[in-house]
């Protein structure tokens, strides 16, 4: 799952293709990690957080802080905790970009981002 984050966040990066389901199912990679990190060993926990705090500058700058408002037209914002919920990418491309520009998202266009 550390992985799977990795990888999402470098594409939102480039601007993600995908529809908005797509993209939520996605996100929920994240959950799956910020739920596991209740139950792993102590050992595990300290292996594994500096490789998720890593990837939490880079997508916290490709990513547009709305308090969920855009995502939220799709999926139910979860609790406070999960900032992840709270942002959506900043360039916004294909299917997920048009469904967010359509829930009142701004972002970039990934030919001037």
């Amino acid at each position: 799952m550390v992985h799977a984050w990795a990888v999402l966040v470098g594409v939102i990066e480039h601007g993600y293709d995908d529809d908005i389901y797509e993209y939520t199912n996605d996100l929920y990679c994240r959950n799956w990690l910020h739920e596991a990190w209740l139950l792993l060993d102590e050992h595990i926990v300290q292996l594994w957080t500096s490789q998720i705090k890593v990837s939490r500058r880079p997508v916290q700058g490709r990513t547009v802080d709305d308090d969920g408002q855009a995502l939220d037209q799709f999926h139910r914002r979860p609790g406070p905790e999960l900032w992840w919920w709270r942002r959506h990418p900043r360039v916004l491309t294909g299917d997920l970009g048009r469904s967010l520009r359509s829930a009142g998202a701004i972002g970039a266009d990934p030919d001037t981002a």
